[in-house]
């Protein structure tokens, strides 16, 4: 305690969809769908590439990174998301919020950073196919993955300890039906611009500048593509990266309609607001393994045979 108006919370109040409340038994098989569909399709994605030697590749081996980090995503939110749809619960303590928050953050973080890295990985197959696998060699492969881990868990690691230093004023009421950074940082009555700027340098430095070259990769991919002088070729060179761009668009493009409703549609109601931070989460774990899988031959077979096998 630190007097009688400023205090450390015990617990937050998670938000589900305000004044939808009887509706929840009807919101129960949609997400219980979508939570199954992003575990499994993730982690049959990852048995596959795992067991089958010939997809022990660049493309390949970045699309697990994807996976996993799609899989963190999931399991983060799946505690608290139905437990508030299916059980009604939604207090969670101040420690396993601040718990949550840096995971959730910590594994977007990192699957910002995949693709990325996906996009740098199709634009070498396509601008020098015969150096492709001398210049992505496994260790280099692996110091990316490590290098992408170890940052998104150092950018997020002060965050909470800088959260946990505030006083609170009594308001404890989140808005949304997991912790973000941005949530709760409007709570504290302390001084939170350490916090804000923070967090704004973080998401200029992985999500704005991740974006910024992934379109510049995708601009030179164009280029190099449009110098090939056969138009099979330019096909089959597009062709390569359909499933990336899917996965971009799948990523990006509810992350942005987010940012949108939050900044230009005041008047939107909450429930809308509060879906729409759901599907920004949960729509990529799900996508993303489908796509891949409909997209891409290898991995088609690949769980062809994982789940003959299991028969």
């Amino acid at each position: 305690m630190f007097n009688s108006s400023q205090f450390i919370p015990k617990y937050f109040l998670l938000t589900g969809l305000p004044g939808m409340e009887a509706l929840y038994p009807w919101f129960i098989f949609p997400f219980c769908s979508i939570y199954l569909v992003a575990l499994v399709g993730n982690s049959l994605v990852l048995a596959v590439i795992r067991k089958n030697m010939i997809l022990h590749q660049p493309m390949y081996l970045f699309l697990a990174m994807l996976a996993f980090a799609e899989l963190g995503v999931s399991a983060s939110t799946l505690p608290t998301v139905l437990g508030i749809f299916l059980f009604g619960a939604n207090e969670i303590c101040f420690e396993a919020c601040l718990l949550q928050m840096f995971s959730i953050h910590s594994f977007s973080i990192m699957e910002s950073g995949v693709l990325l890295a996906m996009s740098v990985d199709r634009f070498l197959a396509i601008y020098n196919p015969l150096r492709y696998s001398a210049i992505l060699t496994w260790p280099r492969i692996a110091g990316t993955g490590a290098a992408l881990g170890l940052k998104s868990v150092m950018l997020m690691f002060p965050l909470p300890f800088l959260l946990k230093r505030l006083p609170f004023c009594g308001h404890n009421v989140l808005s949304h039906s997991y912790c973000l950074h941005s949530d709760l940082i409007q709570l504290p009555c302390g001084d939170t611009r350490p916090n804000s700027i923070l967090g704004l340098c973080i998401v200029t430095s992985t999500f704005g500048l991740d974006s910024l070259l992934i379109v510049l990769s995708y601009v030179l991919i164009l280029y190099t593509v449009l110098s090939i002088t056969s138009g099979e070729g330019r096909r089959k060179a597009l062709n390569t990266c359909v499933s990336h761009i899917c996965a971009v668009l799948v990523y990006y493009v509810p992350m942005i309609s987010v940012a949108l409703v939050h900044r230009f549609i005041k008047h939107a109601a909450p429930a809308v607001r509060l879906l729409l931070a759901n599907v920004y989460l949960l729509v990529p774990p799900v996508l993303n393994p489908i796509i891949y899988s409909v997209k891409t031959k290898q991995i088609r077979q690949g769980l062809i045979q994982l789940i003959v096998q299991r028969k």
